[in-house]
């Protein structure tokens, strides 16, 4: 079951980074809407969601329902950590109480 858990927690680590992408996108200036919608980034960020979803299901053929909350409540601290990185943004206080709240309650459900 471990392996299927890894399978489901790099789903959840590319789609955070699939989010990120689109924030990038988010951000660019474009020509008209078409090209907001279709362009590289916002075309892979969403084949990625794909390919995250395909992962997902997968994994959940093993891993029991009740690793869910668990598991996808990492994305709140995956996002806030590609941000830092790839965007140069910043952590308020506020978000760290927040993730440092998560980390708490991923700690609760594992004992």
């Amino acid at each position: 079951m471990g392996k299927y858990i890894l399978l489901w927690l790099s789903s959840v680590l590319l789609s955070s980074f699939s989010q990120v992408i689109l924030k990038i996108a988010a951000g660019r200036k474009y020509e008209n809407r078409a090209k907001e919608y279709l362009n590289p980034l916002v075309i892979g960020a969403y084949a990625l969601f794909f390919l995250c979803a395909l992962l997902t299901m997968f994994a959940l053929r093993v891993v029991p329902y009740s690793y869910s909350p668990m598991i996808e409540s990492l994305s709140y601290i995956f996002i806030p950590i590609f941000g830092v990185i790839l965007l140069k943004e910043k952590i308020s206080r506020r978000r760290m109480i927040g993730i440092a709240v998560i980390l708490v309650g991923i700690l609760i459900f594992t004992l």
